[in-house]
């Protein structure tokens, strides 16, 4: 068990890291949707290839960002009896919850999504707007997205089971600030 939970405490590692460069996109993006905004409106000129960037950013930030969320019990959670429950009880509720949703959904994804990535890239499709970027960039960004969203749900089945078996003793795990 020692092993698994240090593969979860490296992929938690991984995720931070990961996490922490796309909050740069964030602020990327939004300065880029503002030049383009204040092109557009002060000299009257824009570029496709200036708004495929915000949308590339854009996607990228929700995909790559989703494994940290978790990391952070940031995703929405919708439950009646959860909040009730012990660690214990929470942590199979996950676990299930992981193993049987979150970790085939996730491979599922990024391995249907592969295909489309390769396609793109062998045949370096390029968009249909004048002006627009290559296609392969935001196309692999949703196999790789999936892909970290897998590996961290990995980490998190490994420190459920933990918590089950008594090897490891989580801090009270506080959900995102309410809205």
């Amino acid at each position: 068990m020692n092993a698994l939970l240090a593969l979860s405490r490296a992929i938690d590692a991984l995720t931070e890291r990961i996490g922490q460069f796309v909050i740069w996109l964030v602020l990327v993006a939004t300065l880029v949707s503002a030049g383009n905004a204040l092109a557009r409106w002060s000299l009257g000129a824009s570029s496709n290839a200036w708004l495929e960037i915000q949308w590339y950013l854009f996607g990228a930030v929700f995909l790559l960002a989703a494994g940290y969320t978790l990391k952070h019990n940031g995703h929405v959670r919708i439950d009646i009896f959860y909040g009730r429950l012990g660690a214990k009880g929470q942590a199979l509720i996950d676990l299930i919850g992981g193993l049987f949703f979150l970790l085939p959904m996730a491979l599922l994804l990024a391995w249907l999504a592969w295909p489309m990535f390769m396609d793109a890239w062998t045949t370096q499709e390029m968009s249909p707007d004048s002006g627009g970027l290559l296609r392969w960039p935001v196309k692999l960004l949703l196999p790789l997205g999936f892909g970290l969203l897998a590996l961290q749900g990995l980490a998190e089945i490994i420190k459920k089971i933990g918590v089950l078996t008594g090897a490891l003793v989580l801090p009270a795990e506080a959900p995102a600030e309410e809205v």
